[in-house]
């Protein structure tokens, strides 16, 4: 007979030693001397509209904080349920000699372009999301107005026309496939974009990036160019704060993640199973895995800075749960319920509702908790978003 009390939706895992009829975990009764193991896992799916809260609009960041660890940090114990109010100079309390701090070195790059399409002289915003082809100068971009550009138009860039591009395909309603024709070197080509290319500072920010921008929207160990979007978590480190972490023993691994635009798109799909992320490029080498497994294995404890870098990690382990040397094009989504392989602690910043970004910080702290967090920051007016303050998860 069924057990009347296990919901339908339940999943039942049993062990028996020896034969017998398989109840739920909870029901030991029916199964006197027998030795048996049972997980009793209610199979929770987790919707969109449980990210959703209400964000006063004056809490975005509209500009960083005057130095980079002045940024204020709430520290929430996953064990305890404990919340504390920080600042982010307070990070190096938390962690001991030969911790690691895993971080991402991707380097943002000016891909907010303005052009005007030929004839009409109307213009467009452009946005450089990835290089295609380097010799050929083809490019994946977003325009807008979006409808005003066809296959075979050509996009003037600068006062003086100093670059042209041609559209040679429809990728999606906004995107575009362009070729930049241009006939000098790389390196001169780089230096007419970074001219003409402006800081692609999000869409929340409302105001024009100026030449702090330039600076303060990049990483202090930024490195490798290919980032739309800075993999803000670091933003809180400055040269110093990274001294002293050193000099108390700490040490810094580094990989790549090139973050895209699709990691801070609101998702639209209630059902998050069905949710897809825009696949993104990693790099993990074997000195990082070397600095990561070593401290694993002494049991030290391993702080992902920012939620690009979770993600990174998480498309490379071993089945030892070890991180391991990989290269490649990264689409993973990580929700609750999700079992994290390699991190222990997580520096983060403050997400807008149903995003990805938030998604994933529910699945580190667990739902409650972390909702709660968010909860006290809005009463307690922490800033959110790419220029806020910092959250870490231990």
């Amino acid at each position: 007979m069924p057990d009347n009390n296990v919901p339908l939706h339940a999943k039942i895992t049993v062990v028996l030693t020896k034969p017998g009829a398989v109840r739920p975990a909870e029901d030991h009764r029916f199964l006197p001397g027998l030795r048996h193991e049972a997980v009793f896992k209610p199979l929770i799916r987790m919707k969109l509209s449980q990210f959703r809260f209400d964000l006063p609009l004056n809490l975005i960041a509209q500009n960083p904080a005057k130095r980079r660890e002045d940024s204020r940090m709430m520290v929430v114990h996953r064990h305890t349920g404990e919340i504390e109010n920080k600042y982010f100079r307070d990070v190096q309390d938390y962690f001991n000699d030969k911790d690691v701090f895993v971080v991402n070195n991707t380097k943002v790059f000016p891909a907010r372009m303005y052009g005007r399409k030929e004839k009409t002289g109307a213009k467009i915003e452009v946005f450089l999301l990835r290089e295609l082809n380097k010799p050929n100068r083809l490019w994946d971009v977003i325009v807008d107005p979006a409808r005003k550009i066809r296959v075979g138009n050509k996009l003037y860039f600068g006062e003086q026309e100093d670059l042209v591009a041609e559209v040679i395909d429809n990728t999606t309603s906004r995107g575009r496939t362009i070729r930049f024709l241009w006939e000098g070197s790389e390196e001169e080509f780089r230096a007419v974009l970074e001219r003409l290319g402006e800081t692609p500072l999000p869409k929340y920010i409302k105001r024009k990036p100026d030449e702090e921008d330039k600076e303060r929207y990049q990483t202090v160990y930024a490195k490798h160019e290919g980032a739309v979007a800075a993999p803000t978590a670091g933003l809180h480190f400055s040269k110093e704060l990274i001294k002293r972490l050193e000099i108390k023993g700490i040490r810094f691994a580094e990989l790549t993640l090139h973050t895209g635009l699709g990691t801070f798109r609101p998702i639209e799909v209630e059902d998050l199973s069905k949710h897809k992320m825009d696949a993104e490029y990693y790099n993990i080498d074997e000195t990082c895995c070397k600095i990561v497994n070593r401290a694993k294995e002494y049991g030290h404890r391993i702080c992902s800075v920012g939620t690009t870098t979770m993600r990174g990690m998480e498309s490379s382990f071993t089945a030892q749960k070890l991180l391991k040397p990989s290269e490649g094009w990264t689409n993973i989504f990580i929700h609750p319920p999700y079992k994290f392989n390699i991190a222990d602690s997580l520096i983060t910043n403050f997400h807008l509702p149903k995003t990805s970004l938030l998604i994933m910080t529910c699945a580190f702290a667990g739902y409650e908790l972390a909702m709660e967090a968010y909860k006290r920051a809005i009463k307690d007016k922490y800033r959110f978003f790419s220029y806020g303050d910092a959250l870490l998860i231990i």
